[in-house]
């Protein structure tokens, strides 16, 4: 099948994969553009499942505080190497991230961390388990998968603190 090749550099802005990726998923889609979008997703978290298990001692530890100086956040994002570490795609994701923790109190990094006689509701204290504050269709833990995916690394969340004034 022949794909144009306007079609892959558009799959290619909207999933950020490869070019190669791109025009494999498309085939693979016979041409529809949602198709491979999703096929590529399912390849990405595929790809971030493959890599769960790499070691993550190189990342950032970005900071955030909100108008007015009343609420702050601190996030240590980690991933392999340093050079991922440096990229644009990767110190948007530790903003984003660090912002989230500000806007949507998070107890956990993980529902794995909640204790069985604990009386929370995974879904408002889990940060990988909340809607992301910018899309609320997705979820913090699909942002990391996406970004997995583009950067080829695995990323962990190590820790986050959240401060806000007379709490």
């Amino acid at each position: 099948m022949n794909i144009p090749t306007a079609k892959i550099r558009e799959l290619r802005e909207q999933s950020g994969a490869g070019v190669i990726s791109c025009r494999n998923a498309l085939i693979e889609a016979c041409g529809d553009m949602e198709k491979a979008q999703q096929i590529l997703k399912e390849k990405g978290i595929l790809k971030a499942q493959d890599k769960s298990e790499r070691s993550t001692t190189c990342g950032v530890i970005e900071t955030y505080v909100h108008t007015g100086g009343r609420i702050g956040a601190m996030i240590e994002v980690n991933c392999e190497t340093d050079f991922v570490a440096r990229t644009a795609e990767f110190k948007e994701l530790a903003h984003n991230l660090v912002m989230q923790v500000a806007a949507m109190p998070p107890k956990f990094i993980s529902d794995d961390e909640i204790k069985d006689e604990a009386d929370v509701e995974p879904q408002a204290d889990c940060l990988l388990l909340q809607p992301f504050i910018r899309d609320p269709g997705r979820t913090i833990r699909d942002i990391i998968v996406e970004t997995i995916a583009k950067l080829g690394e695995n990323i962990k969340v190590a820790r986050f603190a959240r401060f806000e004034l007379g709490r």
